[in-house]
């Protein structure tokens, strides 16, 4: 497909507004943020007294945060940065690296790191505040076994790809955020006092008096209602614009209603704790059901936060694959269970995932533990993101004086949240930072070791070497290698080859072939886009082919030079029919043999201490990542794999002295 053919089908996603587009919207992208009522009000409450301060400005905080951060921030401005159809932080991050500011990997690193830590602790925060309803009707039940049950069978599915469960996730958030405006409405008529709330006084006085125990850091609690915004900007490539700007509208209006329900309820309980309200369940969100409801109120709150989970699950795997095509991730094997574009799997993340979330709930046991941990990473995430949107509105040639204003009030009501986040640190909020230090490092190892070798892989010009590569493809002598021999290729040039290329073919042992082939795989900073190029070096000798492929395409190399050659020989400019007497009669194509080199840290190399260290991590990590020849899509029967020393920082020359 052509670049214009594919801007023009990213351009139709984006344009599109159907009824089944916002139905699916809602089952793929609001599950994190649709959830928040189930345990928001119940953190900004804590031990508590219940006062018309306390809930008027817990209220007002909750209104402005989805006002100004999700929708003006990520729905409004964010959506708008899209690359090629596109969202999410390495997507925006791959717009803004055209700038050449190299510390721009910074924020983009952290940030999706932290997204990911973030994708560890949301399944078991969610569907621990779904299951502890069941408390109302058996205060001794131990939700733990049944939590790692759900999110065992959660995990277990993703391999059949999202678009079977995504059939009953939409229909199911219908139903659920409609149960949202519905049971808040019901709250609402019963005293309108609560939208009071609308006037942000209410907020800034919650967050400078002693209303509540946690004085300004409530706003830790309050950060839990917009924590999904992050993943909605992730996801924005499997629904489009302007279906996720429709929908929020609705979305929106549901969450507020049931969160000024929630309001309503408790200002008619004022002077109270909530465990006094209720001993066996005092989540504000079960309270203002009617008790007969109550048993369906917990089923849909249980399948809504099973589906909150998914919106993160795919979001992560979506998030891996452009960490590896932009060189941040060992790679790693990638399914892809449906023809829906954007759909894949990853099983080692899907199951390191999982192992990630089953620690979570042993080691908090209960929801209301969980939240000091939620919260931390996400807020670092979201500034990550602010710093790299003020870089692409600057590229946009947005004037500086919208810019300014726009990234400085949105940092300064980020790092609020972050103060106040930072008091979890020790309640938790330390589990998802380690986890995101981790993955940082991984991140950072990976894209250092990959600068570092390429800075010492040494290339030659491949014009000196014609002579020779012409007249080894007919020298007799040497047995026959290969009819088709292809080398992959780091080299952007078309007149340069790795100078290990050459050793390989020349001197490890010299390999004959009727036809040398150089591959060489463009990763494009676009999301989707299949395109080759063929250049002819020597006649009939040897030729190069370049690949440009989207950072969301599979890499089946096998496949798609069969593809190349097809289209050669129908145009006929290469000849791929046996060269040996008997098989060339009969027109039996020649063999294919791909030789890759497998690098390993010489003896010889003199590095420096931190190089030392990068290095040996990265060889540690390679161990364990997807071989070259399965990460290129390569049948293993028609692949030699060499080993080649990696030699940094040659030692000095040795000089010796011949004595007689």
């Amino acid at each position: 497909m052509s670049a214009t053919g594919h801007s023009h089908s990213h351009h139709h996603l984006h344009s599109k507004l159907t009824a089944a587009g916002l139905l699916i919207t809602l089952g793929i992208i609001y599950g994190d943020i649709g959830t928040s009522p189930l345990y928001v009000m119940n953190s900004i409450i804590g031990d508590s007294a219940i006062s018309k301060d306390l809930i008027l400005g817990g209220l007002s905080c909750i209104f402005w945060t989805l006002t100004l951060q999700t929708t003006l921030k990520y729905v409004v401005i964010t959506l708008s940065a899209d690359n090629h159809g596109e969202g999410g932080i390495f997507a925006l991050y791959a717009l803004v690296k055209r700038t050449k500011i190299q510390w721009l990997i910074v924020p983009a690193i952290i940030g999706g790191s932290a997204l990911l830590a973030d994708g560890i602790i949301t399944p078991p925060i969610s569907v621990s505040s779904a299951i502890e309803g069941l408390r109302i009707f058996n205060p001794d039940i131990p939700t733990v076994p049944i939590v790692i049950s759900i999110l065992f069978v959660l995990f277990t599915i993703q391999q059949f790809g999202t678009k079977l469960v995504g059939k009953f996730f939409a229909p199911m958030m219908l139903i659920w955020f409609s149960m949202l405006g519905i049971l808040g409405v019901l709250q609402m008529v019963t005293n309108l006092e609560v939208f009071k709330a609308l006037n942000p006084y209410y907020a800034y006085h919650l967050l400078t008096s002693d209303v509540s125990d946690q004085g300004f850091f409530i706003l830790g609690a309050v950060f839990l209602c917009t924590t999904g915004a992050e993943a909605l900007y992730s996801d924005m490539g499997h629904c489009g614009r302007k279906n996720i700007r429709i929908s929020w509208m609705f979305v929106k209006t549901m969450l507020v209603l049931n969160y000024f329900g929630q309001g309503a309820y408790l200002l008619s309980h004022q002077g109270k704790t909530l465990l006094q309200l209720s001993a066996h369940n005092s989540n504000p969100f079960y309270l203002i059901m009617p008790e007969w409801f109550k048993p369906f109120g917990i089923v849909v709150a249980t399948l809504a936060a099973v589906i909150a989970s998914q919106a993160l699950i795919s979001g992560s795997f979506t998030l891996i694959n452009e960490a590896m095509r932009l060189n941040f991730w060992p790679k790693v094997r990638i399914k892809f269970p449906t023809d829906v574009k954007g759909q894949l799997y990853i099983p080692s993340i899907n199951w390191l995932l999982f192992f990630g979330c089953v620690g979570i709930v042993w080691h908090f046991q209960e929801s209301s533990n969980m939240e000091h941990a939620y919260g931390l990473a996400i807020i670092l995430c979201m500034i990550m993101t602010t710093i790299l949107l003020n870089y692409y509105l600057i590229m946009k040639r947005v004037q500086w004086y919208f810019i300014a204003p726009l990234i400085l009030i949105y940092l300064a009501i980020e790092f609020s949240f972050l103060a106040a986040n930072i008091t979890k640190f020790m309640d938790g909020g330390f589990v998802t930072l380690f986890i995101a230090i981790i993955l940082i490092s991984v991140m950072s190892i990976w894209y250092l070791a990959k600068k570092i070798s390429k800075n010492y892989t040494k290339m030659v010009k491949i014009d000196a070497y014609k002579k020779v590569l012409a007249e080894l493809s007919v020298d007799l002598s040497i047995p026959k290698y290969a009819t088709h021999l292809v080398y992959m290729t780091n080299s952007n040039r078309s007149d340069e080859i790795e100078e290990k290329v050459m050793y390989s073919i020349l001197q490890k042992r010299p390999k004959r072939a009727d036809l040398y082939w150089f591959v060489h795989v463009n990763i494009l900073s676009e999301p989707y886009k299949k395109e080759f190029k063929v250049v002819e070096i020597i006649p009939d000798d040897l030729y190069r082919v370049d690949f440009y492929l989207g950072f969301r395409e599979a890499t089946k190399i096998n496949l798609m030079l069969k593809e190349v050659i097809k289209d050669m020989v129908s145009k006929g400019e290469v000849d791929i029919t046996s060269r040996y007497e008997s098989l060339n009669k009969n027109n039996i194509i020649g063999d294919f043999k791909f030789v890759l080199s497998e690098k390993f840290l010489s003896n010889d190399s003199d590095l420096t201490f931190f190089e030392n260290i990068i290095m040996n991590a990265y060889f540690f990590m390679k161990k364990f990542s997807l071989s070259e020849e399965k990460g290129f899509g390569l049948d293993s029967s028609s692949v030699k794999v060499e080993q080649f020393p990696m030699v940094l920082h040659a030692p000095e020359i040795i000089d010796m002295k011949r004595i007689h």
